[in-house]
């Protein structure tokens, strides 16, 4: 298992959440040694794109799930082989690290082939076939290697025999008669016996037991184009081992290879290899490269991703995949709602305005200081949450952790946030499912499933454009999913208020809630009312818990 901990924010991600992410990897790479990684569940908004160019910050890497996959275990890093590697070669290395299947790869390390113990083992087990060396188109290399065996004389650069292999143990006579042209022959020290294979046009000889080759011999053989090698073994050792020369692509399987990618979901391999049962698995990268292999003993592992939830603590909100990791923290500034753990954990929430507010303070109480980039973009989160302290979520906590971190940034607070503000609530140009997704979340309220989107601009007149697509993906959205209350929240920074739009089969719950009546386009105007989080949920939720 890769030790990693990713540490994300909540789904359709805004500043705070992306920017507390990346703070919070920052924080903990510099204080402990497992490494942290910041990563998004969504894209980034136009405010958040604003902040992170601003600073110079790459944005998070975006994940869809935290279920374990096959990048997650330590499986077997097992170096691919050749396809013209001889059968010993491969056995050899099979021996040595203790598996029983080789992935063969062509020049460009892609998946060509994979050869077992059980391809090897047959070709001892089946009956010898005495041209196979011929079939296989067997290098001398192969041979050299596999018998231990010196070159005498070799007669082009790159050599190949198209003969049977023939064991000259036997009068020369006899021999005469058995090999043919382009043969192997198997000879001992008989001078009489390797004389009679270079006659008969043997394109290799292999001489047993390290025997010297006369002069004469020698002479004849370049005459008649015959290689000559020595080996150290004898006559039935060689006969053997020479069939272990061949290449592995000769016996590998090449054909419906059942193989896995990094990214493959665990749970999803496990049904693969009970209907195949094969002994081990190639694993191939992104690339379609192979990186190793996978046995039935690597999902035995126990581990877990390890995860740290920034800004949210709400199933619904949170990564795919979350009941299959580990929770190690969760900091949070929002409502304690339903997300569970197996074991207790660091838990830190704080009535502040801002999850960004924490993660600078936990620098300050650690007594460290904040590179001057991640000093910034927590500046810019704490202006967003907060909408420059004009939300009633603001604390004095908020603007001391502001002020001491834009003096580490170095950076003109009020200045900064009219820019920001304007780069990032445009709705010029924007679709409804665009504006509507860039910070949505769904929670559960009593028996009921209730979704709000905030959308903050410094320009209203510029939502009329998308008002009638937006009613019409609020009311297909509310149907196809199921929703009680679908909630739009377009706040007026301006003018420090919110239009509240509603819809679904209890949208009469947000009249009640703020005791006010909505029009005919179900929407209403609520001054003063700025923050999701501390002036809508709170008096939903208790409206809702009345209801029988």
């Amino acid at each position: 298992m890769k030790d990693v901990i990713y540490i994300s924010g909540h789904k359709n991600p805004d500043s705070d959440s992306i920017c507390a992410a990346i703070a919070y990897a920052e924080f903990k790479n510099r204080t402990e040694d497992i490494p942290a990684i910041a990563v998004r569940l969504g894209e980034v908004n136009r405010e958040t794109k604003f902040i992170l160019d601003y600073f110079e910050v790459e944005p998070p890497k975006l994940i869809e799930t935290v279920k374990l996959q096959v990048s997650d275990l330590n499986i077997d890093k097992i170096a691919p082989v050749s396809p013209d590697i001889s059968l010993k070669m491969a056995w050899n290395i099979m021996k040595k690290h203790n598996i029983k299947t080789l992935p063969v790869t062509d020049e460009n390390d892609y998946l060509k082939g994979v050869v077992s113990v059980s391809n090897l083992t047959s070709t001892f087990m089946d009956v010898w076939d005495t041209t196979i060396l011929a079939k296989s188109n067997t290098k001398l290399e192969n041979i050299l290697e596999t018998l231990s065996a010196k070159p005498i004389l070799v007669q082009e650069e790159f050599p190949t025999f198209k003969g049977k292999i023939v064991v000259t143990a036997m009068k020369p006579e006899s021999v005469e008669n058995l090999i043919e042209d382009g043969d192997i022959a198997i000879v001992g020290d008989r001078e009489d016996n390797q004389l009679t294979a270079v006659k008969s046009k043997s394109s290799l000889i292999i001489v047993t037991g390290s025997q010297e080759v006369s002069e004469n011999i020698i002479k004849k053989a370049k005459e008649m184009g015959c290689s000559i090698i020595a080996t150290p073994y004898d006559s039935f050792t060689t006969a053997r081992l020479i069939t272990q020369s061949i290449p592995v692509e000769y016996v590998m399987a090449k054909d419906n290879i059942v193989s896995f990618s990094t990214e493959d979901f665990v749970e999803d391999i496990k049904d693969v290899m009970v209907e195949t049962r094969y002994r081990s698995y190639p694993v191939v990268n992104t690339e379609n490269k192979i990186v190793g292999s996978i046995s039935r003993y690597h999902l035995i592992s126990k581990n877990k991703k390890k995860v740290i939830l920034l800004d949210h603590n709400e199933k619904g909100q949170s990564v795919n995949g979350l009941e299959d990791a580990e929770i190690l923290e969760i900091i949070d500034h929002h409502r304690i709602a339903d997300v569970q753990t197996g074991t207790p954990i660091y838990f830190r929430n704080e009535p502040v305005g801002s999850t960004s507010t924490i993660i600078g303070s936990i620098f300050f109480e650690n007594g460290i200081r904040p590179s001057k980039k991640t000093a910034g973009i927590l500046c810019a989160a704490i202006i967003s949450d907060t909408l420059l302290f004009k939300s009633p979520t603001s604390t004095l906590v908020d603007r001391m952790v502001l002020k001491r971190l834009s003096q580490i940034a170095d950076l003109d607070v009020e200045k900064f946030a009219k820019e920001m503000f304007k780069a990032g609530t445009s709705l010029m140009d924007r679709t409804a499912e665009d504006v509507f997704h860039q910070d949505f979340k769904i929670f559960n309220l009593g028996d009921m499933k209730v979704g709000v989107s905030q959308i903050n601009t410094m320009d209203m007149e510029s939502f009329l454009p998308i008002r009638e697509d937006m009613v019409q993906l609020m009311e297909s959205k509310a149907a196809k999913e199921n929703f009680n209350v679908l909630i739009f929240m377009l706040t007026d920074i301006l003018n420090e208020g919110s239009e509240i739009m509603a819809i679904g089969p209890n949208k009469e719950i947000v009249a009640r809630a703020f005791d006010v009546k909505l029009n005919s386009k179900g929407s209403v105007f609520l001054p003063g009312i700025l923050s999701r989080k501390k002036q809508v949920i709170p008096p939903l939720s208790a409206t809702i818990t009345t209801i029988k």
